[in-house]
């Protein structure tokens, strides 16, 4: 079992406490971080009994040559916050991609950690003009917006875009920059946690993504 952590920072943590919360140096008392040290399929069958309902994301079904590189979760069976995948392969145009999805509920912090930006939620930015793009999940469309990165550090690495699905945000990471152009092909996500036998057939392994 991998050791908790903040879901807002790197910053280690004190030890998982009766209240099922960790203390962080910087942040104080938050549900903790889970991710393992490398991807696997047992590996990810403890993540989904640990998100217990909460939905687990994946672009579905994965293009050939293309694995699960990461995997998390925040909270636990009792409360489950957030959870986040990624899945890594090439494009024609793009060479190496990382695609991250992160599903949480308002507050977590672990979303804008990846993303890199300023603020805990996505706030404003996904309340002006047109969505960017949308994807669909089961049969809903959802729409998502660009967030800025201007704030975070190597804000020409990456493309984010943020809406909202079953009460929660969505997140979507995307390196390098010019891979959000994928999202145009109408993208499909499903929640895995209802998937059972088919994904033993998921490949797992890879450089995870830095954040």
């Amino acid at each position: 079992m991998p050791d908790p952590g903040c879901p807002r920072c790197p910053t280690p943590v004190a030890a998982l406490g009766a209240d099922g919360l960790v203390a962080c140096p910087e942040h104080g008392a938050v549900a903790p971080l889970w991710r393992p040290d490398e991807p696997s399929y047992d590996g990810f069958a403890e993540h989904l009994r640990r998100a217990d309902h909460f939905p687990t994301y994946l672009p579905w079904p994965l293009s050939p040559g293309w694995s699960v590189t990461d995997f998390a979760a925040v909270g636990g069976p009792e409360r489950p916050r957030a959870t986040m995948t990624c899945v890594s392969g090439t494009s024609e145009l793009d060479g190496p991609v990382d695609v991250v999805v992160v599903a949480e509920e308002a507050g977590t912090g672990v979303g804008a950690r990846i993303a890199g930006t300023h603020h805990d939620d996505p706030g404003a930015d996904i309340a002006e003009g047109p969505p960017a793009v949308q994807v669909r999940i089961g049969s809903q469309a959802v729409r998502l917006w660009p967030v800025s990165t201007s704030r975070g550090p190597g804000e020409w690495d990456r493309s984010v875009v943020a809406g909202e699905a079953a009460g929660r945000w969505l997140w979507i990471v995307l390196r390098p920059a010019s891979a959000m152009l994928l999202l145009r092909d109408d993208w499909i996500l499903r929640d895995v946690s209802t998937v059972g036998p088919p994904l033993v057939e998921l490949p797992f392994g890879g450089p995870r993504p830095p954040w």
